[in-house]
């Protein structure tokens, strides 16, 4: 299942580039094997595994925002008995460090927990989350993760420019920990002054305009006040 979130579904062209696979081998020695688009928007394609309750929130969130929050997913999920997510980590402006359970949070989730970790995120701002280990937006998708009643399992890798920095396994929570540790290694440049100009290059890879905000969601730390 592509983890796609509220982001349009990816065509079969795409989905087939994405595993590294021809239309002729899906056709053929793939034949069994299913590519599932996410519906973060269908009623019908959920299954709600419960709720997290309002005072916990308040507790996870550092008391920012309290109300009880829905957790829904999608429901095909349960047609497995254990899963497995496969997905790089690097700092990421909405939870601090992306992957682990953030591919089920908001990656197979209905908008009530999507819309809240989103909601969350901008009142602490990406510049306060961006590059961070511990946010309340990570402690609330880990919180969710814990009530999927199938055994989960992750593939987390790091890569740079020159290939795979590492690759760890294991638990959602212990293969996303290690991995992260390692992104804040090679992902993050610290500076010694801040600047007042930058220019943001994105990777070709980035087909929807809305990505170009992330040019400035990764800058915005090293960005002088009142510069451009």
């Amino acid at each position: 299942m592509i983890a796609t979130g509220t982001h349009p579904a990816m065509s079969e062209e795409a989905k087939l580039k994405l595993v590294g696979i021809t239309a002729e081998e899906k056709a053929g020695t793939y034949a069994a094997v299913r590519l599932l688009d996410h519906a973060w928007d269908d009623p019908q394609a959920l299954i709600t595994l419960g709720v997290i309750p309002a005072e916990e929130i308040g507790r996870l969130s550092n008391g920012l925002l309290v109300q009880s929050v829905p957790v829904r997913l999608n429901r095909l999920l349960l047609e497995y008995d254990d899963v497995l997510i496969c997905g790089p980590v690097f700092p990421h402006e909405v939870v601090g460090f992306s992957g682990g359970n953030k591919y089920f949070f908001p990656g197979i989730a209905g908008p009530d927990i999507i819309n809240f970790t989103h909601w969350l995120g901008a009142l602490i701002t990406s510049y306060e989350t961006i590059g961070t280990k511990d946010t309340p937006m990570r402690r609330v998708i880990d919180r969710a993760a814990g009530l999927i009643p199938r055994g989960r399992h992750a593939l987390c890798a790091v890569v740079t420019t020159e290939g795979v920095a590492g690759l760890f396994s294991g638990s959602p929570e212990e293969a996303w920990s290690a991995a992260a540790d390692l992104s804040a290694q090679v992902h993050v440049r610290w500076c010694e002054h801040p600047y007042q100009q930058v220019l943001s290059v994105l990777p070709e890879m980035y087909t929807e305009l809305w990505v170009g905000a992330k040019g400035m969601y990764k800058l915005e730390p090293v960005i002088a006040d009142g510069a451009r």
